[in-house]
């Protein structure tokens, strides 16, 4: 897959920025900043260069009904994403519960999955949709529950100024978008979130 990472281009957006705000791009102090920027860039939004199902592919194997397990749920993956609307991070912890079908994928490939969704410009209530969506369709999952807990930049440092606060957002699938399965799923999560895992 060829990159289309601009450099260059985002280098020089960024020196406008600085221009426009009423700055001196050429200061000493911000002089490197453009590279810096695309640097970040580079590694914030490595997700769009991602293929999800190939990310999934290889790791996804048949599993006789013994080998299945009921439900299999990986707690406190910890992310990052920027929001699109203001391009602020956002940093949380997400919960991943699926119950297997006839297909099992091996547990260091969710976080993984995580990461690469949430490596784009997001938003969170997306974000959790396409982790469901991916898990769902690439393990044929007869059900899938993804919690996200986190703290968003644009909530706590600018508006508002709502340090303390985090937003959770929930998306299912299957038998666990039914009320026994999603609270059976969310009891064994709950431990954990109670915790507190999305610290800004």
């Amino acid at each position: 897959m060829t990159s289309k990472f601009d450099r260059p281009r985002i280098e020089r957006a960024v020196a406008e920025i600085l221009a426009a705000i009423g700055d001196d791009p050429a200061r000493a102090g911000l002089v490197d900043t453009p590279r810096r920027v695309a640097d970040a860039y580079e590694e914030f939004f490595a997700g769009l260069e991602v293929d999800v199902s190939a990310l999934l592919g290889g790791s996804v194997v048949a599993a006789d009904e013994g080998q299945l397990g009921e439900l299999v749920i990986v707690r406190d993956i910890e992310f990052r994403s920027v929001c699109e609307h203001h391009l602020l991070p956002f940093l949380g912890v997400a919960h991943v519960a699926y119950v297997p079908g006839t297909q099992i994928v091996g547990l260091g490939k969710i976080p993984g999955l995580v990461d690469a969704l949430a490596s784009r410009p997001q938003l969170q209530e997306r974000l959790g949709e396409e982790i469901a969506e991916a898990l769902q369709s690439g393990v044929r999952a007869a059900g899938v529950l993804v919690v996200l807990d986190a703290v968003h930049g644009c909530v706590t440092s600018r508006g508002s100024r709502q340090t303390h606060s985090s937003t959770v957002t929930i998306a299912s699938r299957g038998v666990l978008s039914e009320p026994a399965g999603r609270a059976e799923a969310i009891a064994l999560i709950a431990p954990s979130a109670s915790r507190g895992g999305a610290e800004a």
